[in-house]
């Protein structure tokens, strides 16, 4: 006979595996993509990342869909670093394996807003140091030092103009596949004075394309 603490584990048990959620994990290089289901943690909803690359010689698109934290839901945000730009939109829904719609990124503006920034990358090192400079425009008025390290394997670096979203991003840091995997966004108002520095697991895949692009 099942004692009264069994019956509750059991049914706590049943309960979380059926309200788990599924999401479909897939990446291309369009507007689509399909795949297999992932089940989601807690606090996360099925998303769709999709990036848009512009620069010199550069028109490129990626779209992941996976399991994305409820707080990067409705994300919008760009960064511009000399000759390259990247936008970013994250869109979200929250029943099994849906379909988020494609996001939106934002457009690039052009009226200088009088922040000017240092703008350099690295694909050997966590910062970049650099004499050259930047002139921001529209909104993306903070100085925006991006790294990323794969513990035991890789790291990265860029500098440049960015939004302040990124900035607002969740701390927290990311394991895949066995590697530990840590974004840093340190943000300034200006090339000086520091303002704000997070973690996030967010675009992982977006943002080893971004260093190694």
């Amino acid at each position: 006979m099942i004692s009264l603490i069994g019956f509750l584990s059991l049914f706590s048990a049943l309960t979380a595996t059926s309200s788990a959620l599924l999401c479909t994990k897939c990446s291309s290089t369009s507007s689509t993509c399909s795949g297999s289901s992932v089940t989601c943690p807690d606090g996360f909803m099925c998303g769709s990342e999709y990036t848009r690359v512009f620069g010199e010689g550069v028109r490129a698109k990626y779209l992941t869909r996976t399991c994305t934290p409820s707080s990067e839901c409705n994300f919008s945000g760009s960064m511009t670093i000399t000759q390259k730009r990247f936008a970013l939109g994250i869109s979200c829904c929250s029943t099994n394996n849906c379909t988020p719609t494609l996001p939106t990124v934002p457009t690039k503006g052009h009226n200088p807003n009088g922040v000017i920034c240092p703008s350099c990358a690295s694909a050997k090192s966590t910062s970049c140091y650099t004499s050259d400079t930047i002139q921001c425009t529209a909104d993306e008025n903070m100085c925006l030092l991006e790294a990323i390290e794969i513990k035991g394997s890789a790291s990265g670096a860029m500098r440049g103009c960015g939004t302040k979203s990124y900035c607002d991003l969740g701390s927290q840091s990311y394991t895949a596949g066995g590697s530990t995997i840590k974004t840093t966004y340190t943000c300034t108002s200006s090339a000086i004075s520091a303002h704000k520095v997070v973690l996030t697991p967010a675009i992982v895949c977006l943002l080893v394309l971004k260093l190694f692009l």
